[in-house]
């Protein structure tokens, strides 16, 4: 189940309050400017299907955010059992990062912990399956897939070329709950 927990971030080893309710979570995101959705696919998609078919079940609802977020870019991500198409460190070892554009990553498959370094607070996303995450520009942020990921992702970006990304150089990262300690 997705869920949302707000830490001060001189405390994280206890939440100020946990959200479970999909209607909670979107508007405490909302007033931070972060959108967040659950989408169900329009196609069915079955074991082994392609990154045409994994795209094609979510067209309409990428379409429509493509055109209102002014994104340009849609790319599968996917990462298994050590193997990744895509290799991020990131996923890996997560670091709090800054991106120089929008971003939105939505679950086809599997989890995700989406933390997001707002002010004092860190906003901890657990995203499942359906789950979309739009992330603004500047926003501090970082991923952790846990130590032995499993999912399937699809991300969105404005630029073709990539997302200028950098480290913020906090390591408030790893002072922070990891996904594989969340049950």
């Amino acid at each position: 189940m997705s869920s949302l927990s707000v830490y001060h971030e001189s405390s994280p080893e206890l939440p100020n309050k946990v959200l479970n309710h999909l209607e909670d979570i979107v508007g405490t995101l909302a007033a931070l400017r972060v959108h967040f959705a659950r989408w169900q696919a329009t196609a069915p998609l079955t074991a082994g299907a392609s990154e045409q078919e994994m795209i094609a079940a979510f067209r309409p609802q990428l379409d429509a955010l493509m055109g209102e977020g002014g994104y340009r870019t849609c790319e599968l991500i996917s990462h298994s059992d050590g193997q990744t198409q895509q290799a991020e460190t990131r996923i890996l070892q997560p670091i709090e990062r800054r991106e120089a554009e929008d971003q939105a990553h939505f679950l086809v498959l599997g989890r995700g912990l989406y933390c997001l370094h707002i002010d004092e607070y860190v906003y901890a996303v657990l995203c499942e399956k359906g789950d979309l995450l739009g992330i603004p520009a500047g926003t501090r942020h970082w991923v952790d897939m846990g130590e032995r990921p499993h999912f399937i992702g699809i991300q969105l970006r404005g630029d073709a070329q990539g997302i200028a990304a950098g480290a913020s150089g906090n390591d408030i990262a790893s002072r922070f709950p990891r996904l594989d300690d969340w049950s």
